[in-house]
């Protein structure tokens, strides 16, 4: 007898038996319906005990009509049977559904009784639901369902397992797997079948191929157990998932289709480079798509130029800027050499490629070696590796051809199939659109620069006493230009200003507002104003030119001045005079008595920038720096000092450490030493100079350091930020081309500044210039001696350069006094006898001008020497 497992209080199980579970009661009655046996059964069902039921009338228990008494005792009259439903009271008063089953019977003495069974109708509706679902379910299931005994011999099975096991027309009952599968499953099978029955562990879902080798079934196996925990077999499920494996491989392929175009995009990144992005692509295809990989392009595509015409001409020789391989040795070398220029005829697989515009496939060597030329070494050297598949695949962008993907597979891998084709397409035309976009980078880049350089000076002059050295690079920040720019202006008496400035942003309008402030400072320059004046003067000139249509432009500028002294003025070579509008700190470097240099930070006031609005009065201060022999001035733009996530005070300690010390700016420049600069300016040639004076080489390490903060290899600044950069060792007017004297107020100051300066006139040997010289000499000491009150001072410098305005080499004459007010050149007559001395100087020099320091003025005027 089966038993069921049911839960008893306290969770344990226990078995019950299955006719517990059904509980059917038996009932006899005589020949009356009285009752004769009352089974305990029948007092669980419906309560009453046998001793209050047996003798008494069964249908005083039963709640039917006449009607339906008349016909249960029709039956059993007639057929001897009975089996219906019946509605019986319980003893709380309840009323039972119980399903009964009669049979008339009778004695060896001819009496009769009637032996009924009952059972409630609940559960027995249960049973039978359960064991026509199970019946159900090995008619019409899919699956294949299979009944083993413990010997792990079938007893039941269905239609379903013989169409998968493709044993139709064949009875199994009684056999084992071993008659129905090749030895070796048959022998996995039964092992797993013990393993169930012993252990009653499930095993689920092992997927074995079908007998025909054309799908595959997932087998599932579980004990099977009577509701009392008997073990009396094993049950077998198959299913067909050949359709879901199929499934499941195409949605893998999708994915790793969507996995590597992810990759590509990844390796791609914001690559603008036309080299860096072919052997991106080349590397995100190998090994994970195919073992050899090469991008081949057209010139013009790697040079940044234009495309003529949107199909590539047969004969355009192609490069191969990218390639990667599963494996190197010289074999791969012969087949791929990154730069090697390649020309492919029309009726070649590439060719084709080429012609037609569509994706050509060969899978396998002999389609390979049809669709090339015979003795191509190209083809030799590729089924030299053993590559079974390859696809060409033309790379174009907007409508345009730029070249070739070719992509191959070699020994053991699968072939190249359409879908396959279908992503190498996909590949192709993200990698084309990187690649036009890099070379419309480089080109639009290349015409940045150039208008960029257009406003940067065009020559840099070389003032008596300075030597200058000069970078410019372009930042990392795309194809905008900057507002970054440097200037070196000589001024009268052997001055030169320096002028280093950045306009705030980045595009044509900063460079186009660079380009007019840097022409309103050369302009203003000519004036010889202060630093701290013409810095005013600019910022109202600024104001109109830094203003755009949509947006105001806001820059940065430091203006310092040089006035060399004669090298004969002992350690004191010179004066530098500056003034700030909101730019960094300019570095000086001063040679050290130990043979190193000290680098340090100009303390300079930050003035208000240019372009910010009205200027306030003493926005800009003036600062005087007196400079030893040796020194070197540095001028930056913040390109040079900023650093992501750092303050830029930390910037211009760094850039102090690199020009510090004995290997830094006292390095001699090496012979023939040029520097490409990468779209930047430099110097024409080695610089000859000694002390702190290798500035050459100083600019190369701070441009240097910036790049290695850049990143490893990839050649970029550390900001996106423009650098400019401006060195000068500045040092004194040679002894044989300035001289100076200082003349108290007296009757003779007039005749010894004459004599002085006829006297350095012939030790100079420009005799010819004496009567010109002394004459205009004269007549701007004696009006010095009319107004002022103090010494007068007389300086001559020739040989100054090419002055703002000038033309040739000139001799400068310059007399200072202590007169703050410029003297005037005035329309002289009979009546007026001042005014006649500045208007023969205005009429006999070539210029002539005033400047004011901070002591008085000084009145200069040129005289050519050529």
């Amino acid at each position: 007898m089966g038993r069921v497992s049911t839960e008893p209080a306290g969770g344990a199980r226990r078995a019950t038996p299955l006719l517990d579970t059904l509980r059917i009661g038996i009932v006899m009655l005589d020949g009356r319906g009285d009752v004769l046996v009352w089974s305990p059964a029948v007092q669980e069902i419906l309560g009453w005990p046998a001793e209050e039921t047996i003798g008494r009338p069964i249908e005083e228990l039963i709640v039917s009509g006449e009607e339906e008494r008349r016909a249960r005792v029709e039956a059993l009259r007639r057929t001897h049977t009975w089996r219906g439903n019946l509605s019986m009271r319980h003893r709380d008063g309840s009323v039972v559904e119980v399903e009964g089953r009669g049979s008339l019977l009778r004695d060896t003495e001819h009496h009769p009784f009637v032996l009924v069974n009952i059972v409630e109708t609940s559960r027995l509706r249960t049973v039978e639901h359960e064991l026509a679902a199970l019946d159900a379910l090995f008619a019409s299931s899919p699956l294949g369902i299979a009944l083993f005994d413990t010997e792990r011999r079938l007893v039941r099975y269905n239609d379903a397992l013989l169409r998968l096991v493709d044993a139709a027309d064949t009875d199994l009952v009684g056999r084992t797997v071993e008659a129905l599968l090749p030895a070796a499953m048959a022998e996995e099978v039964m092992q797993i079948q013990t393993g169930v029955l012993e252990t009653g562990r499930s095993v689920v879902d092992v997927v074995t191929p079908s007998l025909d080798g054309g799908g595959a079934r997932s087998v599932s196996y579980a004990r099977l157990s009577d509701r009392g925990g008997e073990v009396f077999g094993v049950s077998c499920t198959v299913m067909d998932v050949t359709e879901r494996l199929e499934a499941l491989d195409k949605a893998e392929a999708a994915r790793g289709r969507l996995a590597l175009l992810d990759h590509l995009g990844v390796a791609l990144g914001d690559r603008l480079d036309v080299r860096a992005i072919s052997e991106a692509v080349t590397g995100a295809l190998v090994p994970r798509f195919a073992d050899y990989a090469g991008v081949l392009l057209r010139g013009e595509v790697a040079a940044g130029g234009d495309l003529p015409e949107p199909v590539i001409p047969v004969g355009t020789p192609l490069h191969m800027l990218g390639f990667a391989a599963r494996h190197a040795g010289e074999r791969v070398e012969r087949l791929l050499r990154l730069g090697s220029e390649i020309v492919y005829a029309r009726d070649s697989l590439l060719g084709r490629a080429l012609d037609s515009g569509e994706p050509q496939l060969a899978t396998s060597p002999e389609e390979i070696l049809r669709a090339s030329r015979a003795g191509d070494p190209t083809t030799d050297a590729t089924l030299d590796l053993d590559v079974h598949s390859l696809m060409a695949v033309p790379l174009r962008a907007r409508g345009t051809g730029l070249g070739l993907l070719v992509v191959s597979r070699a020994e053991n891998r699968d072939p190249f199939v359409d879908d396959d084709r279908a992503l190498a397409v996909e590949l192709a035309d993200r990698s084309a659109t990187f690649l036009d976009n890099a070379r419309l980078y480089a080109r639009e880049r290349e015409g940045a620069l150039m208008l960029q350089r257009s406003l940067l000076p065009q020559h840099i002059p070389e003032p008596p006493g300075v030597v200058l050295a000069y970078r410019y690079v372009p930042g990392s920040s795309g194809t905008e230009v900057g507002g970054d720019w440097f200037d070196v202006i000589p001024l009268p008496g052997g001055r030169v200003a320096f002028v280093v400035g950045d306009v705030m942003g980045h595009g044509l309008h900063s460079a186009v507002t660079m380009g007019r402030l840097r022409t309103a400072v050369r302009t203003l320059a000519g004036l010889d104003l202060p630093p701290d004046e013409l810095l005013a003067r600019v910022s109202t000139v600024g104001d109109d030119l830094s203003h755009g249509p949509d947006e105001p432009m806001m820059a940065t500028c430091l203006y310092a001045v040089y006035e060399p002294a004669p090298t004969s003025a002992g350690k004191r070579c010179g004066v530098l005079t500056l003034a700030s509008a909101g730019h960094v700190p300019p570095l000086l470097v001063t040679p050290e008595p130990d043979g190193g240099c000290r680098a340090r930070p100009v303390d300079v006031p930050s003035g208000t920038p240019l372009g910010i609005g009205p200027a306030l009065d003493g926005s800009w201060d003036l600062t005087e720096v007196e400079i030893e022999k040796g020194s070197v001035l540095v001028l930056y733009t913040d390109g040079l000092v900023e650093s992501r996530g750092a303050d830029i005070t930390a910037g211009i300690d760094r850039v102090c450490g690199l020009l510090a010390g004995p290997s830094r700016c006292r390095v001699e420049p090496e012979p023939g030493f040029s520097w490409d600069g990468s779209g930047g300016y430099v110097s024409p040639g080695p610089v000859e100079d000694t002390g702190c004076g290798g500035i050459e080489n100083a600019c190369d390490i701070l441009i240097s350091a910036l790049r290695e903060q850049g990143g490893p290899g990839d050649g970029r600044l550390s900001t996106r930020d423009d650098v400019a950069l401006l060195m000068a060792r500045l040092g004194g007017l040679p002894g044989d081309t300035a001289a100076s004297w200082s003349f108290t107020t007296g009757d003779y100051a007039v005749r010894r500044a004459r004599e002085a300066v006829r006297r350095t006139l012939h030790e100079w040997g420009l005799a010819e210039l004496e009567d010109t010289g002394v004459l205009l000499v004269s007549e701007l000491v004696t009006n010095a001696l009319r107004y002022a009150r103090g010494p007068i001072g007389v300086r001559m410098v020739r040989d100054t350069g090419q002055p703002a305005g000038a033309q040739g080499r000139v001799l400068v004459v310059e007399v200072s006094d202590p007169m703050p007010e410029p003297p005037r050149e005035r329309v002289v007559t009979e009546e007026q006898e001042g005014g006649r001395g500045i208007q023969l100087v205005a009429g006999q020099a070539r210029r002539w001008g005033t400047r004011h320091g901070p002591e008085g003025k000084t009145v200069w005027f040129e005289l050519p020497l050529d």
